[in-house]
């Protein structure tokens, strides 16, 4: 039978044993007079002394070693010590200021570059010793693990829904203060806040010359006249103010729905519904749009659209196909 007190979750811990290490490294700058292949074999050039780890090193140099062509290179624990030393070297070469230079050459071309080091004025060699000592072995505690995540499900966030009830907003009209009125006639109720939090140019242009400063505190809602703008045009300007989108638009109508309201948005001051309008367009572009698109382009200030039609009339078929469509 097993006690109360061996029921509960095992304890659990770790550990590692780690290499106690010192690193270090000595450069020794060797100039190219001092690489003469016509020094005697076994000549020994020791560098200064240097400390890594505690300990004092040298670093043994051999001009010329017992094989032609080769230089050696030692290290050398430069002190009486009571135990032996652990450690590790590695050797690496670098030519000062052409070390990418003489990486990149071939064989034949290192050969002969070495070879001109050796000449006085030559050049300089620059060996860097890379040293490691170990001073034995430690035990040290393992980072604990993280602590398991909760298998609770967090509740997904809905997506907002603030573009859909501003749509619903303008749609309905509820406590419109201003109402636009166009050429035809056409009437479209508006909330002031919005339109002056969207855009302080659009604020300016509709309410600089015809609003009434009383009409909002009256609860009358003011009528502020609209000339030189399409009814569809600029239901679609306000849609994008209250939505931040544009209107959804049937098939085969492209091209003259989003004109119109590129010029709308150019009026208004609006110029991400513009680069929106103007994206929209240039994908509609052909030998049949191509001709009053780069009209608007160039009316509006449409550098974008502009280069778009030009750059599909440059292609000779595009072009022939124009001519034939708008009699250019």
């Amino acid at each position: 039978m097993v006690s109360a007190s061996g029921r509960g979750k095992p304890s659990s811990s770790a550990s590692s044993i780690v290499a106690d290490r010192s690193v270090g490294y000595h450069d020794l700058k060797i100039d190219g007079c001092a690489l003469t292949f016509g020094a005697p074999t076994g000549r020994l050039i020791k560098s200064c002394p240097f400390t890594v780890g505690s300990h004092r090193w040298r670093i043994w140099f051999y001009p010329v070693s017992s094989l032609p062509g080769y230089v050696s290179l030692y290290l050398v624990l430069d002190e009486i010590v009571a135990k032996s030393v652990t450690g590790q070297v590695q050797f690496s070469v670098v030519l000062e200021k052409r070390a990418l230079f003489f990486l990149k050459k071939e064989k034949k071309e290192r050969e002969n570059l070495l070879v001109g080091m050796t000449r006085p004025g030559g050049g300089s060699v620059t060996i860097r010793c890379d040293v490691t000592v170990f001073n034995g072995f430690r035990a040290a505690a393992a980072a604990a693990a993280p602590p398991p995540k909760s298998k609770s499900k967090l509740a997904p966030v809905p997506p907002s829904e603030l573009q859909k009830h501003l749509g619903d907003l303008l749609q309905s009209g509820r406590g419109a203060d201003v109402v636009f009125e166009l050429d035809g006639g056409e009437r479209f109720p508006a909330h002031r806040c919005v339109l002056s939090a969207r855009s302080a140019a659009v604020s300016a242009e509709l309410f600089g010359a015809g609003a009434k400063e009383g009409d909002a505190a009256n609860g009358a809602a003011g009528v502020v006249r609209v000339e030189g703008v399409g009814a569809g045009a600029f239901r679609a300007l306000l849609r994008y103010a209250y939505t931040d989108a544009l209107p959804e638009v049937e098939r085969g109508e492209e091209n003259w729905v989003y004109a119109d309201l590129l010029a709308a948005a150019d009026r208004f001051s609006s110029e991400r519904l513009k680069v929106m309008c103007a994206n929209k367009l240039c994908v509609g572009i052909d030998a049949g749009t191509v001709k009053n698109t780069l009209a608007l382009a160039e009316w509006h200030r449409c550098n974008g659209l502009k280069e778009a039609c030009l750059d599909f009339l440059a292609h000779p078929a595009n072009l022939r196909a124009a001519i034939g469509t708008h009699g250019l």
